[in-house]
């Protein structure tokens, strides 16, 4: 920040020498005039000097106030760039000196069961005898099976070949058995989903912590026991999964390989029910999706409950909620998902509302600017609707208490999470310029304090900044009621 402050510092440095000659032009025509006007003219000239003389303390101190204001500014403007270059840095850096977070969006999806079928299948070559005249009688046939076999089916469970020879002919054998997958619909899916969005201090990128719970039920379709093959996927996109607890009919499973996601193979009996509950932790950024299917899936019945603290966005052309408590203000939002006896092959995807932090904190960087300079005019108007006098020192000490506070929340971005950091520094801000100008001025500086606020709201900024126009605006056309002592 500071080699920020240096840079801000020369570049309005420079800008004022490159206002340096036109000004002193200006200012030489003046001087020019006055004397012209005192050649002219004497006694209106000395009369108009004692004018000049006896304004001149007022005018100081209006002008200081314009000072305040100025530099007011300049130091919001070293910090607004300040924290933009400090976010840029981390952005591009490849390391750091903090932890960040590890995952994205993430996509959970639905587990597949299938009933497994061995099937021999047996196929006979018969070789006719004038071919069998051209191999060698001993045994030479025997050498062909390199060339005939193809054992590269992952289905493949056991494979027998040979020759055999029959007085003048040869007869090729091969016994191949393979495992079938027969697709089995879930009868039941059970999912709960709750989401907390952090806000790590530092300005690093907002994610959320996931707790993950699902039951799911399926039976045997078959009169006789079979084996039966659950595949649960893991998330894609989740980072590191912790506690993850996967159980069937009360028993804890944990498989050697995922790969493939965590398999569970057993003997089911006929017609009997298997119960499986799966629980993890992850974490996540922007979106959560489940996934249901890559093609159209029966489903019997379904349920997917999310719990978020931050109001959602559903993509284009997946699975509306069916029911969803929770406005654009609330804090917590419940979003239920719940079908019975359907087809479908559309997915769950939810975008959580947040944008950039960048350009959020840009945002409120312009915001602070704003609240600057709209709090002399407030505090104006407040003085003139309440019929106060007020002097033009301590309004200057107000503006440079409210950008001092204002500042501190940006430097304390760096520190602590974003929120608790502007909502610290419009805190400050609005104590250091109620303590200039006392308490008669608390309702215009906590307006002006208030407005950089609104843009950590999202999509409801403007909502806000109308609501805070129309307040401060009902504030000043209030009559006024007793006059209160000027303050000085």
């Amino acid at each position: 920040m500071v080699q920020t402050a240096l840079d801000v510092v020369v570049q309005a440095l420079a800008q004022l020498l490159a206002l340096a000659l036109p000004v002193a032009a200006v200012l030489a025509g003046m001087f020019l005039a006055l004397v012209l006007v005192g050649l002219l003219d004497r006694d209106r000239f000395m009369a108009g000097l004692g004018w000049i003389g006896a304004q001149a303390p007022a005018a100081g101190r209006w002008l200081l106030l314009g000072l305040a204001l100025a530099s007011g500014a300049v130091l919001l403007r070293i910090a607004r760039l300040a924290v933009d270059t400090r976010l840029g840095t981390q952005q591009s850096a490849r390391y750091a000196n903090a932890a960040d977070p590890d995952g994205s969006q993430t996509v959970q999806s639905a587990p597949r069961v299938s009933l497994l079928q061995d099937t021999t299948y047996t196929r006979s070559l018969i070789l006719p005898p004038d071919l069998y005249a051209r191999i060698d009688l001993d045994n030479g046939w025997e050498r062909l099976l390199p060339y005939i076999s193809d054992a590269g089916s992952e289905n493949l469970r056991n494979l027998r070949e040979g020759f055999t020879r029959q007085r003048d002919r040869l007869i090729y054998t091969r016994e191949v058995t393979l495992r079938s997958e027969q697709p089995v619909s879930l009868d039941t899916s059970q999912i709960a989903t709750d989401l907390h969005f952090v806000e790590p201090a530092g300005g690093r990128g907002t994610y959320y912590k996931a707790l993950f719970r699902a039951d799911y039920t399926f039976r045997n379709p078959l009169p006789t026991p079979g084996l039966m093959r659950l595949t649960f996927p893991l998330p894609d996109g989740s980072g590191t999964l912790s506690d993850f607890q996967l159980t069937v009919n009360g028993q804890a499973f944990r498989a050697a390989d995922l790969a493939g996601g965590s398999v569970w193979e057993g003997q089911v009996g006929a017609g009997a029910q298997v119960r499986v509950h799966v629980t993890y932790r992850n974490q996540g950024a922007k979106s959560w999706s489940y996934r249901l299917g890559q093609r159209r899936e029966a489903i019997r019945s379904f349920g997917l409950t999310i719990h978020a603290d931050r109001p959602a966005r559903f993509q284009r052309y997946s699975l509306f909620p069916t029911r969803q408590t929770g406005h654009a203000l609330s804090s917590q939002h419940t979003l239920s998902w719940q079908l019975r006896d359907v087809i479908t092959a559309q997915d769950v995807a939810v975008v959580f509302a947040q944008g950039s932090l960048r350009e959020t904190l840009t945002k409120v960087g312009f915001g602070h600017l704003l609240a600057l300079l709209l709090a002399a005019p407030l505090c104006l108007g407040w003085a003139w609707s309440r019929r106060l006098r007020l002097a033009p020192l301590p309004l200057a000490a107000a503006l440079v208490g409210l950008s001092l506070g204002l500042t501190l929340g940006s430097v304390l971005t760096a520190y602590v999470p974003v929120r608790l950091a502007l909502l610290l520094g419009s805190a400050a801000a609005l104590t250091l310029a109620a303590w200039a100008l006392r308490r008669p001025f608390l309702a215009p500086l906590s307006l002006a304090a208030a407005l950089p606020l609104t843009f950590l709201t999202g999509g409801n900024a403007g909502l806000l900044l109308t609501l805070l126009a129309a307040l401060a605006l009902l504030l000043l056309l209030k009559p006024a009621g007793r006059a209160v002592p000027a303050i000085r």
